[in-house]
């Protein structure tokens, strides 16, 4: 078995290994190395390993996919459903199929036309069990901070008096646990193992705990007591160092080498706003595999915030966009009328008072170590001033070399800390690198933990804007929004990633489809029945976006279960209410009960169809999740993570001449046809023109045009439209030219079209231009 992590091995090395040629052309149909023009996204696991995604290649060739997006393939903790518990950066995961299962999977893969896209998780490493699987950990907690591997990590040694608090016994220490192998040179703890410390095995049990580099603690000693960065609150992932440039080298040797060989194409960049300095590492990480890689990182965008335009990236994975999408297809009147009844009803807070009290919550209790340090750093004068900043953020975080802090947050921090405090703490971040930097990985920790992890499950008046990157209070976008957006993206960042679904989101598209048709209809939410409000509101609409699917009971009360304990507020991960937790499945729907309410089924099919339309035809290059290029109903992890399910019976019944059969077969025909176009006619996806209707039904289409030959138009709104009398005269100005439809061939428009002509099949149409190249 080779050695992980040579020590020989610098940045030099690696840059000059990666950049002085570009890789030989590889045989077969080989795809665009600069930008995709979709991708699709795989999990990867034990049960779903290289080769099973290489039996799914012919498929997703057929439907148009240019590459194959592949969750984390390095080393990781055994059994990992996920992959982003790194254990060993320099070695493909065997569980997997090992390198060999990989390459074979990109020949496979390169012979269809398709490219790969890795995603790399450059932040944090497993803490595992056991420890030895994390090579460079194991090294620093026997040799101390004289170890090569020292400088890998954040670790606070001061804080720990000379010790790194280690959070993994199941209950207090006692010294009496503990035992000593001299021949194996460690210490064990029942089955859990440590490094022993040269010269110390022959000490009696207290002197030989408070000799070691690392002190075994209680897992609840963590909250308050840690003194390494870890990966939001879990102490089961340690933050590495990649800023440093000899980490850099040694955690990014293996990948740089996948793509100098072509295995791949592309790079997503995991959690990037937990790196100390990301443009910084994104630069490093450009000089490394050149101009061609397609590279775009997870940030998650507030509401005004922009990508910072020097990032060297294609821009974002695109959660920017899930939030326009599902935003403009959000009734602006109806949702304000949910969040007052459910206020109402449930007699939780509005939405800023609940971001505000999570936010105050998390940083004094599940970030209090985080919070601990940086006030040491900050001094005790400045502590008020560094907990109310950090509260009042409105972004994930700042970056080196901004030339201001928020003006608002500081403004809002003043009032409870005194203006001088924040004045001493802006100061320090503009000014001290190092303490910058700490307060920027806090800050982005606290904002996706408070908001995303809790706020969320607390303030749920229309679950389908509790999403990644989303504002449950202003959950709905406008026409001139969303179009803005749009116009900005294809200018500033036409090869930014945008998404529905993935393995992050808490609800997949089509579940949140169907719960944001209640925004059209808040009088058919009810006052569902429950001894606890808020538990009863949100089983109603999990239940309502889960609709009738295989297990449901089991998944229903899995995903309540999750949301009653993220929430916090009856019960919680580390102090659970057995008997609150019992009470959740008493929350879940008469079996014998609609699964929908009446009347919402259509609007429900106008959503999950005009969200598809929207994201393959906007700019920006869509990412398909797995099994989601047909109706795919998903709530948060596990349930989204489960094996991939293509419906390749149904596309190639679809590809014979078949006519779609209910809404799954008309969403996997519309996928197909738009990914097959940008595969083979990407020109038409450049540029953006809005489209707007006439007529008094004009606000329910949203349109926009393609200037080189595409038209797409949506329905949204539906049920208020029907309601209000149909399309009636309303119509749409086309550009000029002669326009077929895409899925109803022989259809064809010139000039105005009345909506209720090109809507009347389906509530979204895809226009081509005649006359392109390829037309028929």
């Amino acid at each position: 078995m080779s050695q992980p992590y040579p020590r020989s091995q610098t940045e030099s090395d690696v840059l000059t290994a990666v950049t002085p040629a570009p890789p030989a052309a590889p045989s077969g149909a080989a795809p665009s190395a600069a930008v995709p023009s979709s991708t699709y996204r795989l999990q990867l696991r034990p049960e779903f390993p290289f080769a099973a995604a290489e039996a799914a290649v012919p498929y997703l060739a057929s439907l148009g996919v240019s590459h194959l997006h592949l969750s984390p393939v390095l080393e990781a903790v055994p059994g990992s459903a996920h992959g982003y518990d790194v254990t060993d950066h320099s070695v493909v995961r065997a569980e997997l199929g090992g390198e060999p299962g990989l390459r074979a999977l990109a020949a496979a893969a390169r012979g269809h036309g398709i490219g790969l896209v890795l995603d790399i998780v450059p932040n944090h490493m497993a803490v595992p069990s056991p420890l030895r699987l994390n090579r460079p950990l194991w090294e620093v907690l026997r040799e101390g901070p004289r170890s090569p591997y020292a400088r890998w990590f954040d670790i606070d040694w001061e804080a720990g008096g000379g010790q790194v608090l280690l959070p993994v016994l199941p209950g207090p220490p006692e010294p009496g646990a503990f035992t000593v192998d001299r021949d194996g040179g460690v210490l064990r703890h029942g089955e859990l193992e440590f490094p022993l410390r040269e010269g110390t095995a022959g000490l009696a049990a207290p002197e030989l705990l408070a000799a070691q580099w690392y002190r075994p603690a209680w897992w609840r000693e963590a909250r308050t007591g840690l003194n390494y960065r870890r990966f939001f609150t879990i102490s089961e992932l340690i933050g590495v160092r990649v800023e440093d440039p000899e980490v850099f080298a040694a955690t990014h040797a293996k990948v740089l080498e996948l793509v100098r060989d072509g295995v791949a194409g592309g790079l997503r960049i995991d959690h990037v706003d937990g790196l100390a300095d990301p443009e910084g590492y994104l630069r490093r990480l450009r000089a490394a595999v050149g101009g061609d890689c397609w590279v775009v990182v997870e940030k998650i965008l507030a509401r005004q915030e922009r990508l910072p335009p020097g990032w060297p990236v294609a821009g974002t994975t695109g959660y920017d966009a899930l939030r326009r999408v599902d935003g403009v297809f959000t009734d602006p009147a109806g949702a304000p009328e949910l969040a007052r009844q459910y206020v109402e009803f449930t007699g939780t807070p509005d939405w800023e008072q609940t971001a505000r009290a999570c936010a105050r919550e998390v940083l004094t209790g599940d970030l209090a170590a985080e919070l601990a340090a940086l006030e040491r750093a900050a001094g005790p004068e400045l502590a008020a001033g560094v907990r109310e900043l950090l509260i009042a953020y409105p972004v994930y975080r700042p970056y080196p070399g901004e030339p201001e802090l928020d003006p608002q947050a500081l403004a809002e921090a003043a009032e409870p800390a005194g203006p001088g405090a924040v004045a001493g703490v802006r100061d320090l971040v503009l000014g001290d690198p190092a303490f910058a930097a700490r307060f920027a990985q806090t800050s982005a920790a606290l904002r996706a933990k408070s908001l995303e992890d809790r706020a969320f499950y607390r303030h749920a008046p229309l679950l389908s804007a509790t999403e990644v990157g989303g504002d449950p209070g202003q959950p709905a976008v406008s026409p001139a929004e969303f179009h803005a957006y749009c116009a900005a993206l294809d200018r500033d960042w036409p090869g930014s990633g945008t998404v529905l679904s993935t393995h992050d989101t808490k609800r997949s598209a089509d579940v949140r489809a169907r719960i944001s048709a209640l925004s059209q209809a808040p009088e058919l939410m009810g006052r569902p029945a429950g001894a606890d409000p808020q538990l009863a509101w949100v089983a109603r609409q999990t239940a309502l976006g889960l609709g009738e699917v295989p297990e449901r009971a089991e998944r229903l009360v899995q995903a309540l279960l999750k949301a009653v304990r993220e929430a916090a507020l009856h019960t919680s991960w580390t102090d659970q209410d057995p008997a609150y937790e019992a009470s959740v499945a008493g929350y879940l729907p008469d079996p014998e009960e609609p699964a929908e309410p009446a009347g919402l089924a259509g609007a429900a099919r106008a959503n999950l169809l005009g969200m598809a339309l929207l994201h393959l035809a906007m700019p920006g290059v869509p990412e398909v999740y797995q099994g989601a290029e047909t109706e795919y109903r998903a709530l948060v992890d596990p349930d989204n993570r489960r094996p991939a399910r293509f419906p390749r019976e149904a596309l190639a019944r679809l590809d014979a001449g078949a006519v779609p059969q209910g809404q799954a077969e008309e969403k996997l025909a519309l996928t197909a046809a738009l990914l097959r176009l940008r595969r083979d006619r990407p020109e038409l996806f450049t540029g953006y023109a809005p489209l707007a209707a006439r007529g008094p039904a004009a606000e329910h289409c949203l349109a926009f045009a393609r200037p080189a030959g595409l038209v797409a138009a949506a329905t949204r709104l539906s049920y208020r439209l029907a309601a209000a009398g149909g399309w009636r005269d309303t119509a749409l100005a086309l550009p000029p030219g002669r326009w077929t439809a895409l899925l109803d061939r022989g259809a064809s428009y010139e000039g105005e079209v009345r909506l209720s002509d090109l809507l009347s099949a389906r509530p979204v149409a895809v226009l081509l231009r005649d006359g392109g190249p390829g037309d028929e």
